[in-house]
């Protein structure tokens, strides 16, 4: 079975939109404990690469084409639609977003719902990349 390319790339791209708009959200929600960790100084005040912002913001693409291509490969034997598009965004961002931050959670000196929200920004970030992916994908 031959992959639409050009769909998957559609997918992920919109994906990343959807994405980075919902880390945006849980980026604003946490800006009070990013404040307060700053003047603790247990962040930094500037990060330690001047354009951590774009490279994040193209990381998160990346991540979202590689869901996109996920949730086509998986199409063959999972079936299409919504279903499995939420099983491949589970998956990555359970991956992505869980063990790390529950570490953070469990040894950083950082309030936990820093790592909270990283968490639910890679899972649910996932999940919907996976799904506007998956809603957006044709053969």
């Amino acid at each position: 079975m031959k992959l639409n390319t050009i769909r998957i790339w559609l997918g992920g791209i919109a994906g990343g939109v959807v994405w980075i708009a919902w880390g945006f959200f849980v980026g604003t929600r946490q800006h009070p404990y990013y404040e307060a960790t700053m003047k603790q100084g247990l962040f930094l005040k500037e990060p330690r690469y001047s354009l951590f912002t774009p490279i994040w913001i193209v990381l998160i693409f990346v991540m979202s084409i590689l869901i996109a291509h996920l949730y086509a490969w998986s199409r063959a034997t999972a079936g299409p639609g919504l279903r499995t598009a939420l099983k491949v965004g589970m998956i990555v961002g359970f991956c992505a977003g869980v063990p790390e931050n529950f570490g953070q959670a469990a040894w950083s000196p950082i309030p936990r719902m820093l790592p909270l929200g990283w968490m639910l920004d890679m899972w649910i970030g996932s999940i919907l990349a996976a799904v506007v992916a998956g809603f957006l994908y044709k053969e």
